[in-house]
């Protein structure tokens, strides 16, 4: 089997567990006599914003327990991991799709974006506007739901829920210095840093899509060392923060339909990677341009700054190939420090990488 039949019969097995959640969840529903229109939506809610991304969040709980579980020292696969562990994992893996899910909901209504993954956002959805706050909050809750049902008997089911909670905490925390930093209706470039920018990147992105699958798999394989998880996650932020720059560098040089959505960064003022980089290279001139069309809803004010940022002295697609060289070597680095004796094999590290390098989408 190629690998990419292999990379195919892999999703489906785990887009099938992501059916029995749906029901699963759709017969709580009944339980509680909630009305059909009430199922009806929820379901559809569930399966137009949960499953239609790559699931490399979801997929790499999968992945991450399987290393741990089912190679020797050597990364030579021992054994299959059992169905009721394939179960486990991968209900924790959708547990991070509907995080994922949930903050994606409310961030495109907080932005006023147009398309995600290709379709128009929830929001956008003929029929769904405002109702969109409370489906989010439902995605959430699903999570909570799903962790009961499935790991209460557990011993380590308490850090499950830690986990979720100080990840979702770390995430709105790292929101919130998004909106403050870059508020739509008030273009205040001077406000922008790449200290700045690394803290919103970090945590509004790197701690829950990096460090929270591995966090997860590595509790579900009874790992209980606490430097252990700090070791992983002195290594996953890293590696969350070159996503997040991937993310940034994409939305402007990115084809939408390659990456499933128009990028709207320049428009909606966004402190990305980008604009700081531009804004430390520009001339008196170009800051000048940057000031005066940077957060503008406007076309021509958006090639404006996108001209800056392709001028022969900021040429950022230079800049990023350069920034992605380094991250390589570095994080690299950082994954053969770790020790022969620590609790989480390198592959687990290597795998995460390689789904994330030079990717397109």
């Amino acid at each position: 089997m190629s690998t990419v039949d292999q990379k195919l019969v892999k999703r489906q097995r785990f887009e099938h567990v992501f059916s029995q959640i749906v029901e699963e969840l759709l017969e709580f529903l009944k339980t509680q006599k909630m009305p059909e229109e009430a199922s009806t939506w929820f379901k559809r809610n569930l399966e137009y914003n949960t499953p239609g991304g790559k699931l490399n969040r979801g997929l790499s709980v999968v992945d991450t327990v399987e290393i741990l579980l089912c190679t020797d020292e050597h990364g030579q696969k021992t054994r299959e991991l059992t169905e009721s562990e394939y179960v486990q994992a991968a209900v924790l893996g959708w547990c991070v799709e509907l995080l994922q899910a949930y903050f994606l909901v409310a961030d495109d209504m907080m932005d006023a974006s147009i398309t995600r993954r290709g379709h128009p956002c929830w929001y956008r959805v003929d029929g769904v506007g405002n109702i969109a706050i409370n489906d989010a909050f439902m995605l959430e809750a699903a999570i909570y739901h799903l962790l009961k049902t499935h790991f209460k008997s557990e011993s380590y089911y308490g850090h499950l829920l830690e986990l979720f909670h100080d990840v979702t905490f770390q995430t709105e925390l790292g929101q919130l210095i998004d909106l403050i930093t870059a508020p739509e209706d008030v273009v205040d470039l001077s406000k922008f840093s790449p200290e700045k920018h690394r803290l919103i990147v970090v945590y509004k992105t790197a701690f829950y899509s990096f460090y929270l699958p591995v966090a997860l798999a590595m509790r579900m394989c009874h790992v209980n060392d606490e430097a252990a998880f700090k070791h992983a996650q002195d290594i996953l932020i890293p590696l969350g923060e070159y996503f997040q720059i991937q993310d940034d560098y994409l939305d402007c040089y990115g084809a939408p339909e390659v990456i499933g959505k128009i990028g709207t960064d320049i428009l909606d003022n966004k402190c990305s990677w980008n604009i700081n980089v531009a804004l430390s290279h520009a001339t008196p001139e170009q800051r000048k341009v940057l000031d005066e069309n940077y957060g503008k809803k406007d076309a021509q004010c958006e090639q404006r700054v996108k001209d800056v940022f392709n001028a022969e002295n900021i040429d950022l697609p230079a800049k990023f190939a350069t920034y992605e060289r380094e991250s390589y070597d570095r994080i690299h680095s950082l994954i053969n420090a770790v020790p022969e004796s620590f609790g989480v094999k390198r592959a687990v590290f290597l795998s995460f990488f390689d789904k994330v390098y030079k990717r397109t989408k």
